[in-house]
């Protein structure tokens, strides 16, 4: 079935009044809604069943009347159920791991790539990133969206790429010696990875070309911009993008406010609603985010969970909304005796701990009826083995005072806890399944 709306103008809206944004907004939600209604079965079916159709959408607060898209909606699709066009307009796929299930699949037209590389140069220049510029990234290239949606943008602004993907660290570093980039894209924890095999090999990781670190693809703190500005003598800005949404570039952060994440709102419209209830909640109340799509061809999505928990803030670096740094995830929550907490916190008191390095795992086991959670953490190169155990106890003391529950901290050997070169797996579950 073919839509008889054309796809709205793809004009960017960054700087634009509110009232602009809005008008465009409605009228490339409609379109979106209506897209999706007439060539995706899963939406058809969805909306009839609530009760709803593209023609309710009167006014942007309308869309809460619609259904939510779950991860769960997408696999049950598996592989290609969500595409809204014919096979043969297709020009790409992109697909999650699949670590804990089937894979989310996405597709993109030839439109949809065009409008991404435009979303990745725009993140790269708001970031500090210019035309001509050498660009080194370190994130995974195939599937994964990250490598080549990094790569499309950085060549669409007009800078030199270095296409080096993940791992062989050692490699990394001597690209970073000998090509001099300008930035470099990777997730926070292999960045600390590499600045680690840095200072092992006598190299002091401020001395580098590097002026720009533009980092996604997990959860990060503010003492972690700390650490990383401060040992590499860079700006550390934090992009945003989720492979069901489009990929990395749906938000990014402006290098002279970093001050949270703009929301590129002319292409996805977010919401915040309460993750138990799923009530739509103000700007500046915390909760999950919700996005849909306004011009994506190829897949387009109706208010997708994220699972992220983040707030809605004014534009300030720009005249679009601002999203708050993400803390943690949904499905990353540890509930321990009743208490919830995310290893974003965990990493926050870390960083407070000068004998500790911002490496770590939390592990989750179960003593008879009881739940236990250890922090596994390495100490800093220079601390001397006797600070090892007065350190281990502060972060007991800091975990117990600041988050309000009893742990275990094992201060593990430098270099022991597994390295990852994409996203760190700070979370451990080795309790027994029920």
């Amino acid at each position: 079935m073919t839509s008889t709306v054309s796809p709205p103008s793809s004009r960017s809206l960054e700087f634009a009044s509110r009232d602009e944004i809005a008008n465009a907004q409605l009228h490339r939600l409609r379109w979106s809604v209506q897209h999706a209604y007439d060539n995706v079965p899963h939406y058809r079916k969805s909306f009839d069943t609530k009760g709803v159709h593209p023609s309710d959408l009167k006014q942007l607060s309308d869309l809460a009347l619609f259904p939510f898209t779950a991860k769960a909606d997408l696999r049950e699709n598996y592989p290609f159920g969500m595409l809204a066009v014919p096979q043969d307009q297709v020009s790409r796929v992109h697909a999650s791991s699949g670590t804990t299930g089937r894979p989310t699949v996405v597709g993109y037209t030839a439109n949809d790539i065009s409008n991404w590389a435009d979303l990745v140069a725009r993140s790269l220049s708001a970031a500090g990133v210019k035309r001509g510029d050498k660009v080194h990234v370190a994130y995974g290239y195939g599937l994964f969206t990250g490598g080549l949606g990094a790569h499309y943008g950085a060549e669409r602004l007009g800078a030199t790429v270095i296409p080096m993907s993940g791992g062989m660290t050692d490699r990394q570093i001597q690209l970073i010696d000998d090509f001099k980039p300008d930035a470099i894209m990777v997730t926070p924890s292999y960045m600390l990875t590499i600045v680690d095999a840095m200072i092992s090999k006598g190299i002091d990781p401020a001395s580098t070309s590097l002026r720009t670190g533009v980092f996604g693809a997990e959860p990060w703190t503010e003492q972690m911009r700390r650490e990383l500005e401060q040992t590499l003598g860079m700006d550390a800005v934090d992009i945003y993008g989720l492979s069901e949404v489009m990929g990395p570039g749906v938000a990014q952060e402006c290098v002279e406010t970093k001050d949270g994440l703009h929301i590129w709102e002319d292409h996805f419209y977010p919401e915040i609603i309460d993750p138990m209830t799923g009530e739509v909640l103000p700007d500046g109340e915390k909760g999950e985010l919700v996005f849909t799509s306004l011009s994506k061809e190829a897949m387009p999505i109706i208010r997708y969970r994220t699972r992220d928990l983040t707030r809605l803030l004014p534009g300030t670096a720009r005249t679009v909304r601002r999203m708050e740094k993400v803390t943690g995830r949904t499905d990353d929550m540890i509930i321990l005796r009743g208490v919830n907490l995310f290893p974003t916190q965990i990493e926050e008191l870390i960083l407070t701990v000068p004998a500790l390095a911002p490496q770590f795992q939390c592990v989750l086991s179960r003593e008879g009826r009881m739940d236990q959670l250890t922090v596994r953490v390495e100490p800093r190169s220079d601390a001397a083995t006797a600070e090892h155990d007065e350190a281990a106890a502060v972060l007991r003391k800091q975990i117990k005072d600041r988050i309000g529950v009893t742990v275990a901290v094992e201060v593990s050997e430098p270099g022991s806890l597994v390295r990852s070169t994409g996203k760190a797996q700070r979370l451990i579950d080795n309790r027994p399944k029920d």
